[in-house]
C-alpha cells in the first residue's frame, strides 16, 4: 500500500517512532541485495531517514559505490538507491530512497540524537561512526 509522504497516516508515523528492528538492503556492485538489521530513524519533516554505521562496514561501501555509480549517470550527488523496512505482526513499512554517507560531526550527531530518542539508549562510542542519511522518495506499508 502506497503511503502518502506529503500527509503520511498518524499511524504509519507512530509506527516509525515505536522500537523495532529494522533492515536495510543496499545493492552490491554486482546487483544483488545487501539486507542487514539496523535501526533506523525517521524525521517525516525533512523526508529523512537514517541509519547509524561503521564507516568500514559492508552497507556504507556499497552506499559510497552505489552514489558514485549514480553520479555517472545522473546529477552529481544524486545517492545510492536503498531501502528500509520493518514490521510487527500484520503491521510493516518501508522507506525507499537515494542514500548518502556523511561524517560530519553535526550530522552524525543529528543521527545518534535520534536514535536514542527512538530506541532508548545512547549507541557505544565509535570513532568510525557515521550516518546513512536517505533521502525518502517513496513511503509503502500497513501501519494500521
Amino acid at each position: 500500500m502506497s503511503i502518502d509522504l506529503g500527509d503520511p497516516p498518524a499511524a504509519y508515523l507512530s509506527f516509525w517512532r515505536e522500537r523495532h528492528l529494522c533492515t536495510l538492503t543496499t545493492l552490491r556492485p554486482d546487483g544483488t541485495p545487501h539486507v542487514v538489521p539496523v535501526g533506523v530513524t525517521f524525521d517525516e519533516r525533512a523526508g529523512v531517514a537514517r541509519v547509524l554505521a561503521n564507516r568500514f562496514s559492508r552497507k556504507v561501501a556499497h552506499v559510497i559505490a552505489g552514489s558514485a555509480a549514480a553520479g555517472a549517470d545522473g546529477p552529481a550527488g544524486s545517492g545510492a538507491r536503498v531501502a528500509v523496512c520493518q514490521m510487527a505482526g500484520r503491521r510493516w513499512a518501508t522507506l525507499e530512497g537515494l542514500a548518502e554517507v556523511s561524517a560530519e560531526p553535526e550530522r552524525v550527531a543529528e543521527g545518534v540524537r535520534r536514535y536514542e530518542e527512538r530506541y532508548g539508549r545512547v549507541p557505544s562510542p565509535n570513532p568510525d561512526r557515521v550516518v546513512i542519511e536517505i533521502r525518502v522518495t517513496r513511503a509503502l506499508g500497513k501501519a494500521g
